[in-house]
């Protein structure tokens, strides 16, 4: 077996894929148990109990941490957008990563509150970006291809994107809570054509209104995607073939976000309907890998419910949110750290020497 260094992207990746481990079910069961004896009636506090003992599993530890929280912000242009695909054009990409830059946008004031520390990553923005402290330059083109006339990109520039992702999560020294979120005018599109492909939806199902499409829009957005499905028929046993034929390179690198995080064992925060397209991409080429993430909300997108279900994950928050760039994920980031606080810090019934709750 060659060395990482050695290796070809692909056999990288691979590499990382199998390096994941399953959570830890026997350190579930006592952490279970824990909670059990919490000074509180059994199952009161809900879902915060269900993420206690899931982050003990995960993070391979009783007393589960949030201390170093990730958020990994995702970068890439999209050809499609000549489609009329957004109500934006692609330069609002770049221009908002420059506003994250300078903490002006709203993931980056989410998860400063969140105290989560933010990486921009750069995988395929359609303009030269300067260099910054926060920035991580991994461009692999400048945007994708018009996946309604062709493949986005191709396999060997879809295993670069995930590498990327991955590869920035591994560098730092410490995660317990990692998510991703994203920037890209269009990218609604590619994600709405992964959620076809993969979940079964048809493109009436799978299109929603993005950024603020109107009704017509929304039918011809339909319409592009369907002709993307018909022109590439990605592969949905392949997620490296559905990523490369109607994906984007800020969806490729969530997905190694999300495998770097699972190598790291860190909590997987999902956002929104873009994250868990790219969620559901993951757990396709790293099979299991869903039992790392929590939901963090459901968004206002008209198909994340549908990939929710078809990840079989239950989401943590409903807030009406469609913003995406990792908002939701920022938000119940805090919720995970109610659920670790709660667990780590309570007495037990003994140790607060209560005897009369069941």
């Amino acid at each position: 077996m060659p060395t990482i260094e050695k290796m070809s992207d692909s056999e990288r990746l691979q590499e990382y894929v199998r390096s994941i481990m399953p959570p830890n079910r026997a350190l579930a069961e006592l952490a279970a148990e824990r909670e059990f004896q919490l000074a509180k009636p059994r199952r009161t506090l809900g879902l915060l109990e269900d993420i206690a003992i899931q982050l003990s599993a995960i993070q391979n530890r009783l007393r589960p941490s949030h201390e170093h929280k990730l958020m990994v912000v995702c970068a890439g242009d999209h050809g499609v957008v000549e489609e009329g695909v957004s109500v934006y054009n692609k330069d609002v990409t770049y221009q908002q990563i420059l506003n994250f830059e300078k903490n002006g946008g709203c993931i980056t004031v989410l998860s400063e509150n969140a105290g989560a520390k933010v990486i921009l990553l750069d995988a395929g923005v359609d303009h030269d970006l300067p260099p910054h402290p926060r920035l991580v330059d991994a461009k692999i083109a400048k945007g994708t291809r018009n996946l309604a006339k062709g493949p986005a990109m191709t396999r060997e520039q879809a295993v670069a994107s995930v590498l990327a992702g991955a590869e920035v999560v591994l560098m730092e020294p410490y995660a317990d809570l990692v998510a991703a979120g994203e920037m890209g005018i269009g990218n609604t599109t590619p994600s709405s054509c992964i959620a076809a492909a993969l979940a079964g939806l048809s493109p009436a199902d799978s299109a929603g209104r993005g950024a603020g499409l109107n009704d017509a829009q929304v039918l011809h957005k339909a319409d592009v995607i369907a002709r993307a499905l018909e022109i590439n028929k990605p592969d949905p046993d392949d997620a490296l073939d559905v990523l490369a034929k109607v994906g984007g390179f800020e969806i490729g690198a969530m997905v190694g976000v999300y495998i770097g995080g699972a190598m790291r064992r860190a909590g997987l925060v999902i956002d929104g309907f873009i994250a868990t397209a790219a969620a559901a991409l993951a757990e396709r080429l790293a099979p299991g890998i869903k039992s790392y993430m929590v939901a963090g909300h459901r968004s206002r997108e008209k198909a994340h419910k549908a990939l929710l279900d078809y990840l079989g994950l239950r989401p943590l928050l409903d807030l009406d949110m469609c913003l995406g760039e990792g908002s939701g994920a920022a938000v119940a980031m805090f919720i995970c750290q109610c659920a670790c606080e709660h667990f780590n810090k309570m007495k037990t019934l003994q140790e607060a020497a209560i005897t009369d709750i069941e």
